[in-house]
């Protein structure tokens, strides 16, 4: 098999066009507004420079959310994840204004609104004779695209946030206003259909593209739909296009379900047929290549065995995510027990007993392969540890070592399967389920690649899709891929209980699992609550309420721009 997928040395290279005058990042893009562009302004003389000047806006800009806060906010704090004894205000619903992940993210957030807005200014004043118009337009609409998706970050975890198109123009004044939601989800579906109008229908792997643009934009709608009208319902203009932009990508743009859904997540499946839009991660040996390579899958590796670092011994699925997987029952309140056919079980989280074929198990200085996750007596390493974008050793993957936070493995930010359970919500809409043949069939299309049966009841006559089937089927076709927060904000929009109850309803506590074989292939589990950790110092369930849902403003940027505590207002 071809080790090293084919985009890496076409991203290397253009990399290392820039790298030699990458600018550096700013502590903060909103008090002090960054001088300086991605690269030189002598750099942009040539279609090939703007290429290069573009793709670095596909991982470095991304490097510290990707690290730790895209899954820290995106599935701790929601629910699907939890560790044991660190990032512990995530896990307990307690992000406050010092949270680390809370201050990365943000900082991190604004990076890419800054970059990009350089970006773009400079291909403006500076784009040489030497580039072509249609180079030009692209190269603006994928900073136009990547700002876009920087700002539905930023919104939907902190609310009220300034936008800001022009760093330059901070420089004379470097106070602006925050804005209120609905400009800000404005803005940013404007940015996008203008992305979609001048991104081209296909390009070189890795690239967004046309499709790219109209899948964010479907996912713009679905959430906007819910942002505007209140009093629990959706707009369903929003609603119907939303629907429309997914079927278009759906039938349209030449994507198709990858086949088996465990391969999304191995090496050297980047950019495959189902991928609209990855951050694109590249191994470059040596201190230029930190900030290029998927940091995150150092802090998910769950042990040192089976790579070269592996700090995510206690991130694990929660309890309440486990028990949401077909086959695995509840006995009481304190065990689950059974198997499930939902392939995505495995492919996201290790169970003791589930086997990994591609990975290598080294212990003592002897290699072992296939892997099979170990069952053992150390309360750190009994349970669901995190196996998706967890890809093994070096030489699983073709490279004789990876130094840390290297590793070239992409990181999904829209696939098509989020097409078709956009379009079933869609046209949920504001009803309590729908029997539409289209949404049905779209929706058992998911269920089926996951190895489940179609929806039914016990006599095996179909069942009409209900807005709790589509969330809880997002829940696990994404977990894991920092999606479930944001789904609870977007659902939290037009009905702030519904996300309350969920959130209330998880157990986030310590529990042990029992293969029915222990350090062989299981076919059989229970999984038992823990009698340690009780609460109060390790509460199992958490409040979520008015009060503690959004996530406030790292105190660092309120002590340095007092400003952001003044009421926002709309957009022009």
């Amino acid at each position: 098999m071809k080790k090293f997928h084919f985009h890496n040395t076409r991203f290397i290279a253009m990399i290392l066009l820039a790298i030699a005058v990458l600018s550096g990042c700013k502590k903060s893009f909103l008090e002090r507004p960054p001088t300086d562009s991605i690269v030189d302004a002598n750099f942009y003389k040539s279609d090939e420079q703007l290429a290069a000047a573009t793709a670095l806006l596909y991982n470095r800009v991304w490097f510290d959310y990707n690290e730790n806060p895209a899954f820290s906010l995106g599935d701790i704090r929601a629910g699907t994840t939890f560790r044991g004894y660190n990032e512990r205000g995530n896990v307990e619903f307690n992000t406050n204004d010092l949270t680390p992940e809370n201050r990365r993210a943000w900082a991190s957030l604004f990076v890419v609104v800054g970059q990009s807005n350089l970006l773009i200014s400079n291909i403006n004043r500076y784009a040489g004779a030497g580039t072509t118009e249609t180079a030009r337009k692209i190269a603006i609409a994928e900073a136009r695209f990547m700002r876009a998706v920087a700002y539905r970050l930023l919104v939907m975890n902190w609310g009220e946030v300034p936008i800001i198109e022009d760093n330059l123009a901070l420089l004379n004044d470097p106070t602006t206003q925050k804005h209120t939601v609905p400009s800000i989800w404005r803005f940013i579906t404007r940015e996008m259909r203008a992305a979609a109008d001048d991104l081209p229908e296909t390009a070189e792997p890795g690239r967004v593209t046309k499709w790219s643009a109209e899948g964010m934009l479907a996912r713009f709608y679905l959430t906007r739909a819910g942002v505007e009208p209140g009093g629990g319902t959706r707009n369903q203009q929003f609603l119907d296009s939303a629907k429309y932009y997914a079927q278009r990508v759906i039938l349209q743009s030449g994507k198709r379900l990858k086949t088996n859904y465990a391969e999304l997540f191995k090496y050297p499946y980047d950019n495959n047929e189902e991928s609209l839009f990855e951050l694109q991660w590249v191994f470059i040996p040596g201190n230029p290549g930190y900030g290029f390579g998927n940091a995150a899958v150092s802090h998910l590796n769950p042990s040192g065995e089976i790579s070269a670092e592996g700090w995510g011994g206690d991130k694990a699925a929660t309890w309440w995510m486990l028990s949401l997987y077909e086959g695995i029952e509840a006995s009481g309140d304190t065990m689950l027990s059974g198997r499930t056919l939902d392939q995505r079980l495995a492919a996201t989280f290790m169970m003791p007993g589930f086997v990994y074929p591609e990975i290598t198990r080294t212990v003592g200085g002897v290699d072992v392969k296939p892997y099979i996750v170990p069952y053992t007596n150390d309360a750190d390493r009994n349970f669901a540890n995190i196996k998706k974008y967890v890809v093994g050793q070096g030489k699983d993957i073709g490279i004789p070592t990876i130094e840390p936070q290297r590793y070239p493995h992409n990181t999904y930010i829209l696939r098509l399967a989020e097409m078709y359970l956009t379009y079933v919500e869609a046209m949920i809409g504001n009803n309590a389920s729908t029997n539409d043949p289209t949404a049905v069939e779209y929706f058992n299309i998911i269920r089926n690649r996951a190895g489940l049966p179609d929806l039914t009841d016990q006599n095996n006559v179909p069942l009409p899709v209900t807005l709790d089937d589509i969330i809880f089927e997002r829940i696990r076709e994404f977990a894991m891929e920092g999606m479930a927060w944001y789904d609870l904000v977007s659902l939290h929009y037009w009905n702030p209980q519904k996300a309350y109850d969920i959130l209330n309803s998880q157990d986030r506590g310590f529990y042990w699992i029992e293969p029915d074989v222990r350090n062989a292939p299981a076919n059989h589990w229970v999984i038992k609550k823990t009698p340690w950790a009780n609460p109060p110092a390790n509460p199992r369930y958490i409040n979520a309420h008015s009060g503690n849902f959004r996530i406030p403003i790292p105190a660092s940027e309120m002590s340095q721009a007092p400003w952001l505590n003044e009421p926002a207002v709309d957009y022009p």
